[in-house]
């Protein structure tokens, strides 16, 4: 194992910018894809964006895997709208951390999903209606399995990196599970071998207040004309709170009184944190698609790749070719050191090529899209080594 202070932390080059606008570009597969389910399912869709160049020999490309609320719109601005910044552009771009100067970065939109991907809103193309409910059960597996495909038809046969944080980094694990041979580094960040019972109930939480809107309609409210708005805003609160640390919703809220320093004895809004939470929620309701929460709340409920080896997980390991990055955050309580440490002593168990870093961050769970100076030095570190070795 190397342990973070072993690279050599360069600072970061002054020379950052944005990628720029981008265009999103789509892929259609025609045939289907085999579920974990049993199911088969196409054909569908994937949207997805590139930033820099690929190089002849198309070592160069690295595949950024989303989170549950995020999308293909990694880095840059949208052509329609120089505001619509992307989710993790502070680390992607000329001169950042992950240098689109060097690298070929792909951003893919999952299936299931509600920015472009088929999913539950898109029509079925056997009854012309939109799948709603009928949507198959998808998982991180058969995510990995159609951004595989993707790279097929990219014509790339092996990544320089699959990286992600989150549900992103448990992709980025399964790459290297999956896919052995077609990555050489996979960058595991802010992320879990599995789900504790305790982020399961979070989860199912806030599934039960999207199905018990009255508006859900058992999952095709699209023919209603209707969205559960109130389910769903319930739910991102729910969720919201489990990105953010105790010391964080402190320092930024407390007990604060919002428009008054006296109790108001009603149940409106009467703390900053309640106001915050609920502009969130109904934020979040606004773009996000209830059925896409429920797929991919439960696709996180799933993920255990040791489950197979009786849980086991240096076993389910063991296939493992390329070399890894785990980063934790000391204040995430969502997913906390100790779930990525976990995969470190297994990698190790096994004898893989690891680095480990744990960084004191107030942020939570929410660190790893955060700008912290030390994090961003030790990203770019380890992708100039990468570049290094792909000679870019």
């Amino acid at each position: 194992m190397r342990l973070a202070s072993e690279l050599v932390m360069a600072p970061i080059s002054p020379n950052t910018g944005s990628v720029g606008p981008i265009e999103p570009q789509t892929a259609d597969f025609s045939e289907p894809l085999r579920l974990a389910s049993g199911q088969s399912f196409g054909p569908y869709q994937l949207v997805y964006e590139t930033y820099g160049r690929l190089n002849q020999d198309r070592s160069n490309a690295v595949l950024i895997c989303h989170a549950l609320n995020a999308s293909h719109h990694v880095a840059g601005s949208r052509p329609d709208d120089p505001n619509a910044i992307g989710w993790w552009d502070n680390m992607v771009g000329p001169g950042k951390p992950v240098d689109t100067n060097r690298f070929f970065v792909i951003g893919v939109n999952n299936l299931g999903s509600c920015f472009g991907s088929t999913g539950p809103a898109s029509v079925n193309p056997m009854n012309g209606r939109p799948y709603g409910a009928d949507f198959p059960v998808i998982t991180v597996d058969d995510w990995v399995h159609a951004q595989a495909r993707l790279a097929d038809q990219l014509g790339i046969a092996q990544f320089a990196a699959v990286m992600g944080g989150s549900l992103g980094g448990m992709q980025a694990m399964q790459w290297s599970i999956a896919y052995p041979t077609r990555l050489r580094h996979a960058v595991v960040i802010a992320s879990t071998p599995r789900l504790s019972a305790q982020n399961i109930a979070f989860n199912e939480v806030a599934r039960r207040a999207i199905v018990s809107d009255p508006d859900f309609h058992g999952g095709h409210y699209y023919e209603k004309n209707t969205v559960p708005r109130t389910g769903l805003s319930v739910a991102r609160m729910i969720g919201h709170i489990t990105y953010l640390s105790d010391d964080d919703m402190a320092e930024k809220f407390g007990r604060q009184l919002r428009g008054s320093d006296q109790y108001r004895f009603g149940f409106d809004v009467e703390f900053e944190i309640e106001s915050y939470l609920r502009h969130q929620g109904e934020k979040f309701s606004t773009y996000f698609d209830a059925n896409t929460y429920l797929l991919i709340t439960r696709a996180l409920d799933y993920f255990d790749p040791a489950k197979d080896f009786s849980g086991d997980l240096s076993q389910a390991l063991s296939v493992v070719q390329c070399s890894s990055l785990l980063v934790s955050f000391t204040t995430d309580w969502r997913f906390p050191p100790e779930r990525s440490r976990e995969i470190v002593e297994a990698l190790l168990t096994q004898r893989k090529p690891v680095t480990y870093a744990e960084i004191d961050a107030p942020h939570g769970h929410d660190a790893f899209l955060m700008n912290d100076p030390r994090y961003h030095r030790l990203i770019g570190a380890y992708f100039d080594r990468i570049g290094q070795e792909a000679g870019v």
